[in-house]
C-alpha cells in the first residue's frame, strides 16, 4: 500500500477478528511510531503494549469511548516523558505525530486501529495511571487499540475546499 491509499483509507475501527496480531507485526508498527518527527529530536515517547485480557477488559470502566477494548487483541499506549522534554508542551505534538504514524502503518498493514484520547482527561489519565502503575513524569497521551477488522468502514472523502486560505484568512 502507498503511502496516499495509507493516509486516505485510514478509518477508525471499533470492531475487530478474533485472529491475533503477531508480536513482530506489533515490533513493526512501533519502529513506524518512533520514526515520527519531535521538536528537537526529543523523541519524548514511552509505549506501552497491552496484551493481557484482563488489562483490556478493565479499561472501559474509567475510558468511556473504550468499549472496543473487548474485541481488540492488543493496544498501545503512546506516553510522553516529561523527563525528556527539551521544549515544555511539545511532548503532545511529538507523541500524536507517533501515534498517527502507529494509526498509518497499522492501515498499510492491514490492521484496523482507532485513536482513543486518555490526556487532557484527568479521570483517563488517573485510570490508566493506576492499572499500568506509570510514573509520575509519564503522561499517557492515546490509547490504540489493534486488530485484525471485522468491518470495512470504508474510504472517507473529507477533503474541504472550504477549509484554505491562502496567504491571508
Amino acid at each position: 500500500m502507498d503511502t496516499f491509499d495509507a493516509i486516505l483509507g485510514r478509518r477508525s475501527v471499533r470492531l475487530y477478528t478474533s485472529k491475533p496480531v503477531s508480536e513482530s507485526m506489533v515490533a513493526e508498527l512501533l519502529k513506524a511510531a518512533m520514526a515520527a518527527p519531535s521538536a528537537g529530536n526529543e523523541q519524548p515517547w514511552h509505549f506501552v503494549v497491552i496484551t493481557e485480557r484482563t488489562i483490556l477488559d478493565a479499561i472501559p470502566a474509567f475510558h468511556p469511548y473504550s468499549a472496543m477494548l473487548k474485541h481488540a487483541s492488543v493496544a498501545v499506549l503512546v506516553c510522553g516523558d516529561l523527563r525528556l522534554e527539551k521544549y515544555k508542551g511539545c511532548w503532545v505534538q511529538d507523541c500524536s505525530a507517533a501515534t498517527e504514524n502507529l494509526l498509518l502503518a497499522a492501515t498499510a498493514k492491514g490492521l484496523g486501529s482507532v485513536w482513543t484520547a486518555i490526556y487532557p482527561f484527568d479521570e483517563r489519565i488517573a485510570g490508566i495511571r493506576k492499572l499500568l502503575n506509570l510514573p509520575d513524569e509519564v503522561v499517557p497521551l492515546s490509547l490504540v487499540p489493534l486488530g485484525y477488522p471485522a468491518q470495512n468502514p470504508g474510504r472517507a472523502d473529507r477533503f474541504d475546499a472550504g477549509r484554505i486560505h491562502r496567504n491571508a484568512w
